[in-house]
C-alpha cells in the first residue's frame, strides 16, 4: 500500500517538483502517507483528501494556498487505491 500511495504522490501530485529530476530520493512525500492512509481507510470523501492536500502544500511547504479543486484528481486516484485495503494490503 505504500508503494501505491507513493506513486501517486510523486506521479501526479509532486507539489515541489522535484520528481522529474531521477536524483532526487523518491521517498520525499513519505512523511504524508500514514494520513492518506487513514484517510482512504476510513473512506474519506476526495474533497476531504484533497482539502488536506492542500493544507500540507500551504501550512508544512509553504507554497501557498490553492483551491482544493486543484487537487480533485489526485484525492480521487489516492481513492481508487480503497479496493486494495479490503485484500488485506496494509500499510
Amino acid at each position: 500500500m505504500i508503494d501505491s500511495i507513493r506513486s501517486v504522490l510523486i506521479t501526479d501530485w509532486d507539489p515541489i517538483g522535484v520528481m522529474d529530476d531521477p536524483e532526487w530520493p523518491r521517498d520525499e512525500y513519505d512523511g504524508y502517507i500514514g494520513d492518506l492512509y487513514e484517510f482512504i481507510r476510513r473512506g474519506e470523501p476526495a474533497e476531504f483528501i484533497a482539502r488536506h492536500l492542500c493544507l500540507i502544500e500551504d501550512k508544512k511547504m509553504g507554497l501557498g494556498s490553492l483551491p482544493v479543486s486543484a487537487r480533485i484528481s489526485v484525492a480521487e486516484k489516492l481513492k481508487a487505491l480503497a479496493p486494495s485495503f479490503s485484500n488485506g494490503s496494509n500499510l
